[in-house]
């Protein structure tokens, strides 16, 4: 027995076995030390806070989009001239140095035109071929959106997509291209607010605040577009002025819940 605690590798290894004994026990040491004074039942003496945060920022996108549609009695020849005229607005797009990855399609429809040539009248016999819809031909529409970071050329958009005889303008709709920076400012003074309210309450009911022991909080935005609506007139017009479009604030709200502990 003597010969084999006497070998060199066995008194190493032993010597490391310790070492790694140790180790654990001081770690283990330590996490109890941590949690001396903690329960671990969940905060039953506690104050529940809310705070309601807003924020108001100026917009730094503009979003429009447009609508080129025609009706012919084949499809093909809907689609050839809903593409000369698409293909004309986004080239007066591109000419507004509108990058490409601002200007995105957000559909493309083709519907089947009907009419009812034989409506029945009540009470008389109506054969079922003498009711069924006609085709008359084909609508092609393609919806375009344009996001838009310079806000002064705004009204010079509308008005040129106004002379290019596009059936609808809708927008622009004024945002913040990331809309979380809005939030989180909202979030921000809820949370304030917050605060100051516990540390009203905490001096009221004469106790100390502890921990945070839960928090949630809800955020929404509230932007303000100003709507700009194309007439008939208007779009027929090769020299109508450019309207001026102002671009207001976005308002964003956020509401935060925060419990404490009281002591």
């Amino acid at each position: 027995m003597y010969e084999l605690f006497d070998a060199r590798g066995v008194r190493v290894a032993l010597i490391g076995t310790f070492v790694i004994l140790a180790l654990f026990l001081l770690a283990q040491t330590i996490a109890t030390a941590r949690t001396i004074g903690r329960s671990g039942i969940p905060a039953t003496d506690t104050i529940t806070v809310q705070g309601q945060g807003q924020a108001a920022l100026p917009p730094d996108v503009a979003r429009v989009s447009f609508t080129v549609q025609n009706i012919a009695a084949t499809v093909a020849a809907a689609q050839e001239a809903t593409t000369k005229q698409a293909n004309a607005a986004l080239d007066f797009v591109k000419g507004q140095n509108i990058p490409e990855k601002d200007v995105k399609t957000l559909s493309y429809d083709i519907s089947p035109q009907y009419s009812y040539p034989n409506p029945c009248v009540p009470g008389a016999f109506c054969p079922e071929f003498s009711r069924a819809p006609k085709i008359t031909g084909y609508q092609v529409s393609q919806t375009v959106q344009v996001t838009m970071r310079d806000l002064t050329k705004v009204g010079e958009m509308l008005s040129g997509l106004g002379k290019l005889n596009v059936q609808n303008v809708n927008g622009p709709a004024f945002a913040l291209d990331d809309p979380t920076a809005g939030y989180d400012a909202a979030r921000a003074d809820a949370i304030t607010k917050a605060k100051a309210q516990a540390d009203l309450l905490s001096r009221q009911l004469g106790v100390r605040l502890g921990k945070i022991v839960n928090f949630s909080e809800s955020s929404r935005g509230y932007p303000y577009p100003v709507a700009y609506g194309m007439g008939g007139d208007m779009m027929l017009e090769s020299k109508a002025v450019p309207p001026v479009v102002p671009t207001g604030e976005n308002t964003y709200n956020a509401s935060v819940s925060i419990t404490y502990e009281i002591r």
